[in-house]
């Protein structure tokens, strides 16, 4: 298998996350010095702590828009849909970034948070898949905004190569090698139908990329050292239906009774 390459460095990620050297007595010394440069798995951070940051973020981001340059943990925990204790046990895993008193202060936290998880550089994205799904999720502005750039788009149907969504021309997954190495390109999309996404996988793996996000409704098999989140909204719509379901059985037990 050919070895990851590194991202290509980028200007910013998420909106204002360039790298401000922050406010004074936050990040100078103790465990927030102690931890720069640190990514979270060499920290130790566990996964559920990992997989909230980026809720962090957003909800940092909503602050930021509505000029808001301070907040407490609870005012930052209800805006991230988290009670205020596990907001600052996450946050201890970081580093100190909270003054007592005052809170934190909004935009230096953005940028430890975006720095953390990765996203205050540029990340090659390619998509596999140009259906009604990858269609989406190429013409999906947010991906630009939070430190992605969707450097390829690739799919197996003829008829759709050569077309174009923006500035991207649709090509053919036969060329996947050469456009990671190209691009440096470390994260795949598979939006394909479930019968071809292990084999696309397969070849995505093979190329070098290293994480990959699957839409497809099939479970991968990948060797160690590669990340998948897999996300099927088929499964979240059961999920709501199950408590839809529940809360319809309270409803006619409290009506009989």
């Amino acid at each position: 298998m050919t070895s990851p390459r590194s991202p290509r460095r980028g200007a910013a990620g998420p909106a204002g996350a360039a790298g401000p050297a922050g406010p004074a007595g936050q990040g100078g010394s103790g465990s927030t010095a102690a931890n720069a440069g640190v990514r979270p798995l060499e920290r130790g951070i566990p996964d559920a702590t990992v997989a909230r940051l980026p809720v962090y973020l957003r909800a940092l981001v909503s602050l930021t828009d509505r000029d808001v340059t301070s907040c407490s943990s609870e005012e930052l925990a209800s805006a991230a849909g988290v009670n205020s204790a596990k907001l600052r046990k996450d946050l201890s895993y970081l580093g100190s970034y909270g003054t007592r008193g005052v809170g934190y202060d909004v935009e230096y936290l953005r940028y430890q948070i975006a720095r953390e998880i990765g996203v205050t550089q540029d990340w090659p994205v390619v998509i596999v898949g140009i259906g009604n799904l990858g269609h989406a999720l190429a013409n999906y502005s947010g991906f630009s905004s939070r430190g992605f750039r969707i450097a390829a788009l690739l799919d197996a149907d003829p008829a759709r190569q050569g077309e174009r969504i923006d500035a991207l021309e649709i090509l053919r997954f036969e060329q996947i090698e050469d456009l990671v190495e190209e691009h440096s390109i470390a994260i795949g999309v598979i939006a394909t139908p479930a019968a071809a996404a292990q084999s696309v996988c397969d070849r995505l793996v093979a190329a070098g990329i290293t994480s990959i996000l699957n839409f497809a409704p099939a479970v991968l098999s990948v060797p160690e050292g590669v990340d998948v989140r897999k996300v099927d909204l088929s499964i979240e719509l059961q999920i709501l239906a199950y408590h839809e379901h529940r809360k319809a059985a309270l409803h006619a037990e409290v009506v009989s009774r």
